[in-house]
């Protein structure tokens, strides 16, 4: 990857992390890191200031210092040793008690003279007890060996007995750490003020930003309580300020108003439409009764070719009045339309349900297993809904099929299984098995795909549900046969549960 890739993908990156935070992080972030460079701005500014006029304040100092020792230097002149070597006699003042009462503890003082032989280590008269090479006297302010010097000339003494005339030097020095120190202190109260200013402002701006979202995290957590309950007639919380937020919470409420009208008129709609194919289903159900006694007379009356077609008239006319019933009963259900209910033995019902399928269970083995358990419901809904599992068994599954079919009351509901170890459900299938309408690809069985969503029908109207059970495995572990489960509540009033009956045809 070149550089110019490896820095694009970064600053990507970057901008991609940003955008993930929250508006609130992002709001106090940009202040301040804006609060950070004019802190950073000022704080350069004024530690140059301020670095310029201590080291000013520095240079001065030591210059007074200088200035003040050299007009207050005494001494009688020069003796003589055996030696031959000089010294001065009566010098004033002491240069130690001088160093300390300056102000300056490590402050060197010397009086010297130069050496033409070796101009680097002058002739030292007097010095303080903290001594330093301070080089030969130069006149005026230098820098040697970390300190800071200023060096004022003496007077001479005058030649005697062949010695020349003495030139005498003081050097008053002070170490350049001290000033350092100083400035490095400022500097690091000027980084700790950048940082907290900065950090403050982190802060405050965090709580400004919260106290500017507080509407909008309000709107939202309102916005998720309708989002809970599908209600648009909640609303929104008012706004008190005339800002953005006041009007993004009017439009939004705009909106809700909008959405809560269109859907009052669709669902008026809805129970429009619910009455109609429920009151024309109940409607229809008149003539073809009596399309289907014309028909069966028909049937029986005449001969040849007209008789079967009569008869295919008579069975797609018996078709159509399944048909409608099955229509009237969802519709009925979709009004909220429900029948009267009363104490029902649901083992009776299974037991005539059963009854009724032994013109199509040829080649089926349909076992029985029906217990006394008592539910209030409707007969005649709970008895589609036993059959309807029980034909959606037999016709879709190979002759040969076991299907059972079970009801008892365990732990006060009353549980309704029919089961068979046909070839199953598809997968891509088990999702839409309930949907009106749906068969599968190849179904032949002649079913009008209402069987099994009048079977949720009915027993969502009992206070019920159906589930649908993954399948069982064989011997040679693929998954086979169907099961499906319906759960009803006990009625309060059920006797203690007792066998009503089985049955294996």
């Amino acid at each position: 990857m070149s550089r110019v890739s490896f820095i694009r993908s970064a600053a990507q990156a970057t901008y991609s992390a940003h955008r993930q935070l929250p508006i609130r992080w992002r709001l106090a972030g940009g202040s301040a890191l804006l609060t950070l460079v004019i802190l950073c701005g000022f704080a350069g500014a004024v530690g140059a200031l301020t670095t310029d006029r201590i080291h000013e304040d520095f240079d001065a100092q030591v210059a007074h210092a200088a200035e003040k020792l050299r007009t207050s230097v005494q001494f009688d002149g020069a003796v003589f040793q055996q030696t031959g070597e000089r010294y001065l006699s009566g010098f004033a003042p002491n240069l130690n008690s001088f160093a300390e009462g300056s102000g300056a503890s490590g402050a060197v003082i010397r009086v010297v003279s130069p050496n033409p032989i070796q101009p680097d280590a002058p002739k030292v008269f007097r010095s303080t007890q903290r001594d330093a090479n301070l080089g030969p006297p130069q006149v005026g302010p230098h820098e040697r060996a970390g300190y800071r010097i200023e060096t004022r000339r003496l007077r001479p003494i005058p030649g005697d007995l062949g010695f020349e005339e003495l030139r005498l030097f003081v050097q008053y020095a002070r170490p350049l750490a001290d000033v350092e120190a100083t400035v490095d202190r400022v500097r690091l109260f000027l980084l700790v003020g950048v940082l907290g200013g900065a950090g403050l402002a982190l802060l405050a701006g965090l709580m400004l930003a919260r106290r500017a979202m507080a509407p909008i995290a309000e709107l939202t957590e309102t916005a998720r309580e309708i989002e809970r309950t599908r209600d648009p007639a909640l609303g929104l919380p008012p706004v008190e300020a005339d800002d953005e937020v006041a009007e993004l919470a009017r439009t939004l409420s705009g909106m809700l108003q909008a959405l809560d009208a269109s859907r009052a008129e669709t669902e008026a709609s809805l129970a429009r439409q619910r009455e109609f194919v429920a009151d024309a289903s109940h409607e229809l159900r008149t003539p073809l009764t009596s399309v289907l006694a014309n028909l069966e007379l028909l049937a029986d009356s005449l001969e040849g070719e007209q008789r079967e077609a009569a008869g295919s008239a008579l069975r797609s006319s018996q078709r159509m009045r399944r048909l409608v019933a099955d229509l009237l009963l969802l519709a009925r259900a979709d009004a909220e339309r429900k029948a009267p209910h009363s104490p029902i033995d649901a083992g009776k019902v299974l037991i005539e349900a059963a009854a009724e399928l032994s013109a199509i269970s040829d080649g089926h083995e349909l076992s029985i297993d029906a217990n006394r358990a008592i539910v209030d419901g409707a007969r005649d809904e709970l008895h589609q809904l036993m059959l309807n599992l029980m034909e959606n068994a037999i016709r879709h599954t190979p002759a040969g099929t076991h299907v059972r079919a079970c009801v008892e009351r365990v732990e006060g509901v009353v549980r309704l299984t029919v089961q068979d170890d046909g070839p199953g459900i598809p997968d891509d299938m088990r999702e839409r098995i309930f949907e009106r309408f749906f068969r599968g690809a190849g179904d032949r069985s002649g079913s009008s795909g209402l069987g099994l969503s009048i079977v949720q029908a009915v027993a969502a109207s009992h206070g019920g549900s159906v589930t649908l059970h993954s399948p069982t495995t064989n011997g040679r572990r693929r998954p086979r046969g169907t099961r499906f489960e319906v759960t009803f509540p006990a009625s309060a009033h059920t006797p203690k549960p007792a066998r009503v009956g089985a049955a294996r045809r």
